[in-house]
């Protein structure tokens, strides 16, 4: 980002994207507050008068990647025009996602591993996984497949199972087997449908 960008940002923007960052790439905990307030180019008070607290900043970030994630599958699903291209879109999305050259894994995933059960942390990573389950039960049933739940199941074990081998392999091709895998899983479940 360049510095012209970086000084009209807002002191609440710049530690958002500061933080983004150096979450994504380091950990939320690994990260002390001092870096993100020192990336951001900010003075400390900054960072309590717009957060509160280093929590309250992780929950933003994670929910600004929460949002950018839903804009990116909405996006693709509204470039589909069957529902079995529909549900292939989300494996679509993730095969260019991993891609990207700073891919570090899916931010949830990551953080969640660094969650204590019960956490505002934990709780946010799960309803984000929530999210993507959701809309592939409702995509499931859009396009009329005769176990919509189990299909959704199926595609979920495949949408994470594609992140995370992506990236413990180094190798986006990872993600493109998933998306195969998915292409046969929704046949098999619209043929049955048919049946």
């Amino acid at each position: 980002m360049s510095n012209e960008i970086t000084e009209r940002m807002s002191a609440r923007d710049r530690l958002l994207a500061a933080a983004d960052e150096l979450f994504y790439n380091e950990g939320v905990h690994s990260v002390g507050i001092d870096r993100v307030i020192a990336h951001a180019g900010v003075a400390k008070a900054s960072l309590y008068s717009a957060f509160g607290s280093k929590d309250e900043l992780i929950r933003c970030y994670l929910a600004r990647r929460q949002a950018a994630l839903q804009e990116r599958i909405e996006g693709r699903l509204a470039l589909c025009g069957t529902p079995k291209e529909r549900l292939l879109a989300i494996f679509d999305m993730v095969v260019d996602l991993v891609k990207r050259p700073r891919f570090r894994g899916c931010a949830f995933v990551n953080a969640r591993a660094e969650a204590v059960p019960g956490s505002t942390l934990d709780e946010t990573c799960v309803a984000s996984r929530d999210w993507v389950r959701s809309r592939l039960v409702g995509l499931a049933e859009e396009a009329h497949a005769a176990h919509p739940d189990r299909l959704a199941q199926q595609l979920l074990l495949l949408y994470d199972g594609a992140l995370v081998s992506a990236t413990m392999n180094r190798n986006p091709e990872m993600a493109e087997t998933a998306r195969g895998v998915a292409e046969t899983l929704i046949d098999a479940a619209l043929a049955g449908n048919a049946a």
